[in-house]
């Protein structure tokens, strides 16, 4: 299936639904059928088509390049593939066969529940869409959500960590039965200004409050980078811009606060490279995509600092399960 995100209603008159969670204990999901869309990607300015398409329990999220000799090129979306993340998050393969901004889709992996799943591209980035998670989880919705019979395991946290980078700073310490995360941000541009916002990732939170928020930038950095051969799909179509005490979108702002509400989105997706639903809670002042992978790292490389635990549908009980090593 194939939609154009000109009309948000479903394209085929039906109601979306996401499948309720079951009962004890909460069991893997996929996609029950394949859908795609085509977009224009946010830094390459090329247009690509994507497809999601079901998967296997414990397969994970894995993105597989079709537009390369062989068409079956597969980087699994995990913190082991992350190549760069400078601006955006870059996963590759060991012959560096890359895919670029995964980011907002895999916020809506997370925020809507799917463990499993194959992301076909043909090109070498994710298309930006409207700069949000929104389109990605309507696309989800349309396909349907299929429970597996595998019970999920859940990343928890269980002792402190942190990444300082001059004044950026990233944490995560233990939580009872979630992921939530704080975030806050502090631009000189008077239209950003200082924001924070905290949110416990559920799928309704996230639907309702996160995923809507769309990525941003400055007039002045879009230009350097434009002429640094980067950003060439970038338009007030998909992104944010700012100029100084002024919002250049003619449709303003979703949120009052939508621009710290999106890095709280980017934040899920780069989390969601550790494979699995996190249980801890995640802090970022001022940070960064590389800010994330510093402290994820640092996280996954100390096996005392996390365990798989399978959890219940109101994770009031925990069931220890095995550490994989490989998340590392």
């Amino acid at each position: 299936m194939n939609l154009d995100f000109s009309n948000p209603e479903r394209q085929d008159g039906q109601h979306a639904s996401t499948a309720p969670y079951s009962a004890n204990p909460i069991l893997q999901k996929t996609l029950k059928t394949s859908i795609g869309c085509t977009g224009i990607g946010l830094h390459s300015g090329s247009r690509v088509a994507l497809k999601l398409h079901p998967a296997p329990a414990d397969s994970g999220i894995v993105f597989r390049r079709i537009d390369l000799v062989g068409g079956g090129t597969e980087i699994p979306a995990r913190w082991s593939s992350v190549t760069d993340s400078r601006l955006c998050t870059v996963i590759a393969d060991e012959h560096g066969i890359s895919v670029a901004t995964v980011e907002h889709l895999m916020a809506a992996l997370y925020g809507m529940g799917i463990d499993n799943a194959v992301v076909e591209v043909n090109g070498p980035e994710v298309p930006a869409m409207d700069g949000s998670a929104w389109p990605f989880m309507f696309l989800i919705e349309c396909a349907g959500i299929a429970e597996l019979e595998v019970s999920r395991k859940a990343l928890r946290i269980r002792k402190p960590k942190s990444y300082t980078n001059g004044a950026k700073r990233v944490s995560f310490v233990p939580a009872k039965s979630a992921l939530r995360i704080d975030f806050e941000i502090d631009f000189r541009a008077p239209a950003i200004g200082r924001q924070h916002c905290s949110f416990t990732i559920t799928p309704e939170t996230f639907k309702t409050e996160i995923s809507r928020a769309r990525t941003f930038g400055l007039l002045s950095e879009v230009t350097a980078l434009r002429e640094a051969g980067l950003a060439r799909g970038g338009s007030l179509e998909n992104a944010i811009v700012v100029d100084g005490d002024r919002i250049l979108n003619d449709d303003g702002l979703r949120h009052a606060n939508e621009f710290v509400r999106h890095k709280v989105l980017d934040a899920v997706g780069d989390l969601y490279l550790c494979g699995h639903h996190i249980v801890g809670h995640f802090s970022g002042h001022c940070s960064s995509h590389a800010d994330t992978a510093r402290l994820m790292k640092q996280v996954l490389a100390d096996p005392s600092a996390w365990e798989l635990v399978e959890i219940d549908e109101r994770a009031s009980t925990w069931h220890d399960a095995e550490p994989i090593a490989a998340l590392a």
